[in-house]
């Protein structure tokens, strides 16, 4: 849930107008109402695929898709040549996150926690979730201010790492009925 809004969405999401003018678009709301269907569209994909492909390569897939357009962006942004490439990043960027992070989180966390502690632990991944929800969308214009590009790559480096901690920690829900969860996580615990 951490990496859901670490990952920088929100920030891509909430300010999309202000950064398409910033790079030079004279038509930000456009391209914002354009992203939109793009997201709408991906989500499309996700639903589609998850029982067929599994949680983690989603997830895995979509962090790495997000960590090319972040990074694409970090290092084209503000290069009046590179202007449509730096558009694409971002729409990569948040295609891929809505194939994967977007609503796979939702799935995954309310398949993964053992019966016994579910909605205990459900409720405090939603917690984490508004909480870096709001460090990132606060803190976002600040980095944007100070540099785009370390904001982008930031943002690519954090979801790398996501990519990493998925395929590192976090088990297949795919097929597997809550019993067979409980135990995973006390064989795990052993």
């Amino acid at each position: 849930s951490v990496f859901q809004q670490a990952v920088g969405i929100n920030a891509v999401l909430y300010y999309a107008p202000r950064i398409y003018e910033a790079m030079g678009f004279d038509n930000p709301m456009v391209l914002t109402v354009f992203n939109g269907i793009v997201n709408l569209s991906f989500t499309c994909v996700a639903i589609f695929t998850v029982e067929k492909l599994g949680r983690k390569p989603l997830l895995i897939a979509g962090s790495l898709g997000m960590a090319l357009g972040a990074i694409g962006v970090a290092i084209t942004f503000g290069n009046p040549n590179m202007q449509l490439f730096c558009m694409v990043s971002i729409m990569v960027y948040s295609a891929s996150f809505m194939f994967s992070w977007g609503p796979i989180c939702w799935v995954l966390i309310a398949e993964v926690f053992p019966n016994t502690i579910r909605g205990a632990a459900v409720a405090i991944a939603v917690a984490f979730q508004w909480i870096f929800n709001y460090l990132v969308s606060s803190t976002f214009p600040a980095m944007y201010e100070f540099s785009p590009v370390f904001a982008y790559g930031l943002y690519g480096v954090i979801c790398v790492l996501a990519a990493l901690f998925v395929w590192k920690m976090v088990p297949e829900t795919k097929g597997k009925t809550l019993e067979d969860m409980t135990r995973l996580w006390k064989e795990r615990a052993r």
